[in-house]
């Protein structure tokens, strides 16, 4: 099994911001690849399904994003899983906007979510991240961050969801590499 948590913060007005992106690409994954229904555990919400031939427990921490990783720490604990069976999906100022890459390992960018699960579970989980863009000046990163997208975004935002979870395959299948390559050739058909 592997656990595929998103990353965002809890509550109907935080849904639109660009930090919730991770959570947003797992409800896309959930909804293409037909995943069971939502059910509140590990301080959370998760879906259970296929992707291929891999079991996935999507997994969306109802902590805040502060405190993400004791919910991500739960689900690995219950299912015996180590580090290496966890993905985590979220926004990523370093990236232009719907850029993607995936990541084993690395620091944290002042990313609150993966400070928290870095401290449960250490640096070592595999990472996707979903660029949001950088506002241009460090006083403005926390209103940018915080904001909720732009009408003009809305498109290539469902654009790039739906190519991840389109590809979501390659990903599960643990190549990393094919996954960014289809993602951005599906995107690229788009513009």
């Amino acid at each position: 099994m592997q656990i595929w948590a998103g990353l965002g913060n809890p509550g109907p007005q935080h849904a639109m911001e660009r930090h919730n992106v991770g959570f947003m690409a797992v409800d896309a994954i959930a909804a293409l690849h037909g995943f069971g229904p939502v059910r509140k555990q590990f301080a959370g919400w998760t879906q259970e399904g296929r992707i291929g031939a891999h079991k996935v427990l999507l997994l969306k921490p109802a902590t805040f994003m502060n405190d993400s990783g004791r919910s991500l720490g739960e689900a690995l604990r219950f299912y015996k899983l180590g580090v290496d069976a966890l993905t985590v999906l979220h926004d990523e100022l370093d990236l232009a906007p719907f850029k993607i890459k995936v990541k084993r390992g690395g620091g944290t960018a002042g990313h609150n979510g993966l400070r928290s699960t870095d401290q449960h579970l250490g640096p070592d989980f595999r990472r996707v991240r979903l660029g949001i863009g950088h506002p241009g000046h460090k006083d403005r990163v926390t209103g940018h961050v915080l904001g909720n997208y732009a009408k003009a975004e809305l498109e290539p935002l469902s654009d790039m969801l739906g190519a991840v979870a389109a590809e979501a395959g390659w990903l599960a299948d643990g190549d990393d590499a094919r996954f960014m390559n289809a993602v951005a050739l599906r995107q690229a058909a788009r513009e």
